[in-house]
């Protein structure tokens, strides 16, 4: 989250989009991001300030909202606002915090970690589910390769699947360079596209994409972000490869 008029900007966007081509649609801001490469990398506004805005765009835009928790104590404080929490990959093993995020009832969103295999996965969706969740999904967002690299494996989406929840295929996180950058991570956006497409056949249930108007001025992550002006393109491409592979809408 960088600003008021940034997440406006983009929701009105993305809710447009969403509405013509009919996708059950969440935006996502970061209130705060704790996974930082570096002390002075950029954060959000906070927890106060960054749900506050999380409710006025759910209120002014009429969509569902997720966002992400570090910490065991904001899950309660931050299901209020928001329809769905989700878990960053480096903390999807952290009992504690899986357990109070499932006692919200929100549904739960865990990214994979890049150091765990698909299968791991299970571990973490039973923890969740036997805290009490009833709405589990879980997210490829690529496996560390080396230093400073991810790959994905599409397999891990159907083997994802086979242990239940559905998954979702973050695309713009799996062309990341971890690090890689001077203080700040990296990424390739120009294999957005084929990654995504590639996880459309796999057979992926959703997709998570970072946008932003101007992404080589973004605070974070701006190197893997797709610019909002080709998200409806890339949505489109998303469809028609799920719609030709005959899988449902």
């Amino acid at each position: 989250m960088e600003s008021k008029e940034v997440c406006f900007e983009s929701a009105e966007a993305m809710c447009g989009i969403a509405d013509e081509l009919g996708l059950n649609y969440y935006y996502k801001t970061s209130f705060d991001k704790a996974n930082r490469t570096s002390l002075s990398s950029w954060r959000g506004l906070g927890m106060d300030k960054g749900l506050e805005i999380l409710a006025e765009v759910k209120e002014r835009f009429g969509c569902k909202i997720v966002t992400d928790i570090h910490e065991a104590w904001q899950a309660e404080r931050a299901a209020e606002v928001v329809d769905m929490l989700q878990i960053p990959a480096f903390l999807c093993r952290q009992t504690d915090l899986l357990v109070a995020a499932a006692k919200t009832g929100k549904p739960v969103n865990v990214k994979k970690a890049q150091f765990l295999a698909p299968s791991d996965m299970r571990y973490v969706s039973g923890k969740l589910e036997g805290a009490g969740c009833k709405e589990v999904y879980l997210c490829e967002r690529g496996t560390a390769l080396g230093y400073n690299n991810l790959v994905v494996d599409m397999r891990s989406i159907p083997e994802m699947q086979a242990i239940g929840p559905k998954v979702i295929f973050d695309a713009t996180h799996s062309v990341q360079r971890p690090s890689a950058g001077d203080g700040v991570s990296g990424g390739d956006r120009s294999m957005v596209r084929t990654l995504a497409l590639a996880a459309a056949a796999a057979g992926a249930d959703g997709f998570f994409f970072e946008t932003h108007p101007d992404p080589n001025n973004a605070l974070c992550d701006g190197p893997n972000m797709l610019p909002l002006s080709q998200m409806k393109k890339m949505l489109e491409d998303v469809l028609a490869v799920r719609a030709a592979l005959g899988y449902s809408a």
